[in-house]
């Protein structure tokens, strides 16, 4: 017995040992893909000596002898910080990212290839303008220089992550950046699945399903689906997707169809307090770790020019000049549309075009999957364009049988000259000149908010599609594909900016009268004469626009009703829940109850008005619908009638079932929370969770790599922070601004920007996170365009010298 006794301490002892000396060398070769950045490195690729001057928060100021070399350095600088991030992308864009994350990448990888993202970005290279062409050699000659500094020095394969996947590095090609570029265009845009839950609503519900949209303001009323689609039937409705499904979603950090949003605005000299103009931008994008941008400045001929780039693409997208300021705002604009194709019986081989059967544009490609066979995929294409099966989870359930879906978008252009166009305006030395150099953008439709010493202004950049007015569909359900009125008659420009000089500009992502750009609109409007900081809190603000109007409507019947019920009761809890939403103001602050009942209230709500017509296909309704909401209790068109519950015998009433809801909500509340209704946070559930594509959903890791905090904020608040909207935790903040900036040009140096995590990737840097509690707090950070401030706050200068 003494003796089983002994090796099983010598076994345990052994494996005690073995578990430090294994954590021991996974922390050093980790450490060893920290860069160094008081390091000097001899480079091929420059023409004369370069320096990256490090700010406290890891923020590279790039300066050089010419432009080429400043993008050569600013490769170096993202490949230091975000190699595996830029490799992912790359991944992402060329349909790659089963050979390292396995077969749950596959459908991601699909659609990549079927979109063409990396061949029509390899077509547009040499659509490029020639100095943009040299921009892309240098600042690729750049990344690899820093991939062989790697392999040279055995700097830990330059980020730990290479240590956990079977990725080969391979060196960078200046078609890599358009192609991230075009992975951007094609996330920013949702046209897509909007049609698609347009026709499955209309299916669900010929009558009555599409109002949750077209009452919503979203969408005009529009002819039955099965009118279209005779033989179409509503499948069974994809399985539900959770956190786990964003999770995939996010392996290649964006993916199409995703959607991105912004605000921008600005004012003019005559509106500032300081007689300078201001402008804000905040990209909203899916949170990952590390964040989609990174902040840079690069001191070019033209002068200098700092703001937010993305790793992989040598420009800054939203930032400023010492003459110029400018922010990016996707237009909501239908650039997209499907057809479905009905295939010839007998023969899958051709569809039905505009003059009979058709044979499909073929060709065959391999997917490789990590631990599993290679996938050998047909790709299609129509005269549409390419056959798309993988765009959205809810087209299986629209599409008639002996049919396909082909997607048509203004991003599939290979002469694709939107870098060009980004690359120029760095440059650009007033508005006149940015609008002149944006004209070449392609896609996503953006509007570009402009600030100059003279004045500010808004264009609309971008390719638009043209559709003939007889379009069965105007473009908002899938269209038959043989019908020549669903056609586009052709591709032209965006209109330019008016001719008028406006004194205050404003951009999103919604159409006019959103309710984010009215709040937006009443906070600048509200003040004659704005400042840095007047700014800073329009863009920080987090008043709902959607529970100041919905509130006083659904509870109008509800407010202070009966005497007062007893403690611990239902009935009190409910009081107690209303009074406190009589005195709310809104503010979706995270330290508050109010927003959580609101948020609660109004999802049960909706899910009781629409799930007895809609049937499971409620669950995939994951936002709300103010304006539907509005319209069902202002009994708008005899909206009204969503409030009765067709199943039932009673024929209820609005009152009546905003009552239920409101007892629905605070009793799933109440079970998390205890029955203290004063006691609950808002940001108890409303958590942002920034995730690290590939290692976030591991067992451990994803606690070292993955960011959670609680945020203020909700889906329709000026700072938005979209929720998640289904599963056990519907109130994850799983979208917001990844990159915030606010610039002035009375001063410019108090400028102020922000990204949602840090400027590196690597987890084992203190620049991983160390301003993510800044992001989340509404804080900034600072950066000039004065060589000699920006070296003397140096915390580190790596120099390269040419070899």
């Amino acid at each position: 017995m003494l003796t089983i006794f002994r090796w099983l301490l010598r076994l345990t002892v052994g494996l005690i040992v073995l578990g430090l000396i294994s954590a021991l060398l996974i922390w050093y070769f980790a450490i060893r893909s920290l860069p160094d950045y008081n390091a000097s490195y001899q480079v091929e690729g420059i023409g004369a000596p370069v320096e990256i001057v490090r700010s406290t928060e890891n923020v590279p100021h790039i300066f050089g002898e010419s432009d080429e070399d400043v993008f050569f350095a600013l490769g170096v600088a993202h490949a230091q910080d975000r190699l595996f991030q830029m490799t992912v992308l790359r991944r992402a864009a060329q349909g790659r990212l089963s050979e390292i994350f396995g077969a749950g990448s596959l459908p991601a990888d699909d659609l990549a290839r079927r979109l063409g993202l990396y061949r029509n970005a390899v077509t547009s290279l040499e659509a490029q303008d020639e100095p943009v062409k040299r921009a892309l050699a240098a600042y690729a000659a750049g990344v690899n220089q820093w991939i062989a500094q790697v392999n040279l020095g055995a700097m830990g394969r330059g980020a730990p992550e290479f240590f956990l996947f079977p990725d080969q590095i391979t060196y960078w090609q200046p078609a890599d950046s358009i192609a991230i570029l075009k992975l951007m265009a094609a996330t920013a845009s949702r046209s897509a699945a909007d049609e698609i839950l347009r026709a499955r609503l209309s299916l669900a519900s010929p009558e009555h399903g599409p109002e949750i949209v077209s009452l919503s303001g979203s969408g005009p009323v529009l002819q039955p689906y099965a009118a279209l689609f005779p033989g179409a039937r509503l499948g069974l409705p994809e399985r539900r997707r959770g956190d786990a499904d964003r999770q995939r979603d996010l392996i290649g950090f964006m993916a199409p169809g995703l959607g991105i949003g912004a605000n921008g605005f600005a004012a003019a000299p005559q509106r500032t307090a300081a007689g300078g103009a201001l402008l804000a931008n905040d990209p909203h994008v899916a949170l990952t770790a590390p964040s989609l941008f990174y902040l840079a400045r690069l001191e070019l001929a033209s002068g200098g020019v700092i703001g937010a780039t993305v790793p992989g693409i040598p420009a800054v997208l939203s930032g400023r000049n010492p003459r110029l300021a400018w922010g990016m705002t996707p237009a909501a604009l239908d650039d997209t549309d499907l057809y479905i194709e009905e295939v010839q019986p007998g023969n899958a081989a051709r569809y039905r075009g505009l003059t009979g059967w058709t044979e499909f544009m073929t060709r065959r490609e391999v997917i490789r999957v990590l631990d599993g066979a290679d996938q050998t995929i047909t790709l299609r294409e129509t005269e549409n364009g390419p056959v798309v099966g993988s765009i959205d989870p809810g087209l299986r359930d629209v599409l008639p049988i002996g049919h396909v879906a082909a997607l048509r978008w203004t991003g599939l252009s290979a002469q694709d000259r939107s870098i060009s166009a980004l690359i120029g305006l760095m440059s650009a030395g007033d508005r006149d000149q940015a609008r002149t150099v944006l004209s070449g953008f392609v896609a996503p439709a953006m509007t570009v908010t402009l600030a100059d010493a003279e004045g500010v202004a808004q264009a609309l950049i971008g390719a638009l599609p043209q559709r003939p007015d007889d379009h069965p569909t105007r473009g908002a359900m899938p269209v038959p594909g043989w019908l020549r009125e669903g056609r586009w008659t052709g591709i032209v420009p965006a209109t330019q900016a008016a001719d008028e000089v406006p004194d205050m500009v404003i951009a999103t992502e919604e159409p006019p009268g959103g309710m984010r750009r009215t709040r937006l609109d009443r906070l600048l409007q509200e003040r004659e004469v704005h400042s840095r900081d007047s700014f800073i809190a329009a863009q920080l603000d987090t008043v709902s626009p959607a529970a100041r109007a919905l509130l006083p409507l659904v509870g109008a019947d509800l407010w202070f009703t009966g005497e007062p019920a007893a403690p611990g009761t239902p009935e009190r809890q409910r009081q107690d829940a209303l009074r406190l939403l009589a005195e709310w103001d809104g503010e979706m602050n995270e330290h508050l109850p109010e927003p959580l009942i609101y948020a609660a209230w109004m999802s049960a709500l909706q899910d009781r008005l629409i799930r007895d017509e809609l049937g499971p296909l409620a669950d995939d309704i994951t936002r709300l619908r103010p304006a539907f909401i509005d319209a069902v209790f202002r009994n708008r068109g005899g909206a009204a009638r969503w409030c009765d519950i067709v199943q039932s015998a009673p024929v209820e009433d609005c009152t009546t079932i905003a009552r239920q809801a409101l007892d629905r909500a605070i009793l799933d509340l109440g079970q998390r929370f205890g029955p203290d209704v004063t006691s609950w946070r808002w940001g108890d559930l409303h958590q942002a969770r920034h995730i690290h594509p590939g290692l976030g959903g591991r067992t451990g890791l994803g606690w070292i790599m993955n960011l959670t905090q609680s945020v203020s904020g909700g889906d329709f608040t000026v700072a938005q922070s979209v929720s998640l909207g289904r599963g056990p935790a519907p109130w994850q903040a799983v979208n917001g601004a990844g990159y915030r900036g606010v610039y002035d040009l009375a001063d410019p140096d108090s400028s102020v920007f922000i990204i949602s995590t840090g400027q590196s990737g690597h987890p084992f840097s203190r620049h991983y996170d160390d301003l993510a509690g800044l992001w989340r707090r509404g804080e900034y950070i600072s950066m000039s365009l004065d060589p000699e401030l920006a070296r003397a706050a140096a915390v580190g200068t790596t120099r390269l010298t040419p070899r």
